[in-house]
C-alpha cells in the first residue's frame, strides 16, 4: 500500500490490487484482484469492486455501490450511493457462455443515487445521470439524462 492512504481495518483489499496515493477505502468494502485505483480516490462503505476494474484519479464512489468486471471508470467521476453496474446482458445461474460487455464511464461524469447501468454502455464526458435512472444505451458528452429508461433531457 502507498503512503497517505486510509484503508479501514474491515476493508478487504486483494494483494494483487494496485492502489494509488491519497486513497480512502471505508469499512466493509471489498477490492478484488487486478483492480487498479488511481490517486485521490474515495470509496465509501460496503462497496464491491470486482476483479479487473479500472478506476481513474479523483473519483468518488459512495456507499453500497457494486462495480463488476468489465467496468472502466475514468478520472473525476462521481458515483452516487447504491449505483449498480451490470456486466452480462443475458445472465443465467448456470450460463457456460458468460460474456462480459464492457462499460466505460468517461471523465467528469456523475451518476445519481440508485441508478443502474446496463453493461455495454459508454457514459460520455461530463454527462450527468439523474438519481434512480436505468441506463441502457450510450449517453452523449455533457448531457443530462434521467428516468427509466434514461433519456436525454438537456
Amino acid at each position: 500500500m502507498n503512503q497517505n492512504n486510509y484503508i479501514d481495518k474491515t476493508a478487504e483489499i486483494n494483494p494483487k490490487a494496485q492502489i494509488g496515493n491519497h486513497v480512502k477505502i471505508w469499512n466493509w468494502t471489498k477490492v478484488r484482484e487486478n483492480v487498479i485505483i488511481g490517486n485521490n480516490v474515495t470509496i465509501g462503505q460496503c462497496v464491491y469492486i470486482d476483479k479487473n476494474v479500472k478506476i481513474g484519479a479523483n473519483v468518488k464512489i459512495q456507499n453500497g455501490v457494486s462495480v463488476y468486471d468489465g467496468v472502466i471508470i475514468e478520472s473525476d467521476v462521481f458515483i452516487g450511493p447504491n449505483v449498480t453496474f451490470t456486466n452480462d446482458k443475458y445472465p443465467r445461474a448456470n450460463n457456460k457462455d458468460w460474456v462480459i460487455s464492457p462499460t466505460i464511464i468517461k471523465r467528469g461524469a456523475s451518476i445519481g443515487a440508485n441508478s443502474t447501468i446496463i453493461c455495454g454502455c459508454t457514459i460520455g464526458e461530463n454527462a450527468m445521470i439523474g438519481a434512480g435512472s436505468v441506463v441502457t444505451k450510450n449517453i452523449p458528452n455533457k448531457s443530462l439524462v434521467y428516468g427509466s429508461y434514461a433519456t436525454v433531457k438537456k
